[in-house]
């Protein structure tokens, strides 16, 4: 018989809150730094994606090599959603050729802000609110941070979008128990952005 050590409910309280402050302290030097324009897009992505991964540790996550079905399933989703934005854009819109940071550098920050959003919300602080109050209170806690922590950048109409998609996530993490889905089918979707 194997035994797995369950952090009792307290400690896992005080976690879960120590990993949102944390996370609320990332997300408030990223909106000070995007309202002041202290940076460019793609330093300010690489600073915040390094807070978020930063919390991920603290919170408790290490790294390991991702399950090939997880990674599928993840693609699969974030084209999913992809196909959604697409749809509920018809007619579709121009594909956008311009930008205003280099291809490859945006790329790179993309991924690691949304693998960083994923280690964060449904990596550590998963963990820890599931152990303090079951998986329900973990998709719902870490699926409303999800919406709430792209609110001041993008405004609080997508605060329910947002919300909807953290529960697509969150259900990613509730079927193969871990991040590695959810983290795939954000960068998916996030890296679609360039062209829509």
């Amino acid at each position: 018989m194997i035994a797995i050590a369950v952090p009792d409910r307290g400690r896992a309280s005080g976690v879960a809150i120590a990993t949102c402050l944390a996370l609320g302290f990332a997300v408030a030097v990223r909106w000070q730094v995007f309202r002041t324009a202290a940076l460019d897009g793609v330093t300010e992505g690489l600073v915040f994606g390094l807070a978020l991964i930063a919390v991920a540790f603290l919170g408790g996550v290490r790294p390991s090599i991702p399950r090939i079905g997880a990674l599928a399933a993840g693609f699969a989703a974030g084209g999913v959603l992809v196909v959604v934005s697409l749809a509920a854009r018809w007619p579709f819109p121009p594909i956008v050729l311009g930008h205003a940071a280099p291809f490859l550098p945006w790329v790179a920050v993309t991924t690691l802000v949304a693998t960083g959003e994923e280690l964060a919300l449904r990596g550590a602080l998963w963990r820890w609110v599931a152990a303090a109050g079951g998986d329900a209170t973990a998709l719902l806690v870490t699926s409303a941070l999800f919406a709430l922590i792209h609110a001041p950048v993008y405004g609080w109409s997508v605060v329910p979008l947002d919300f909807g998609v953290g529960l697509l996530f969150g259900g990613l993490r509730l079927w193969f128990g871990g991040s590695a889905a959810p983290a795939a089918a954000h960068v998916l979707a996030d890296l679609a952005t360039w062209w829509l």
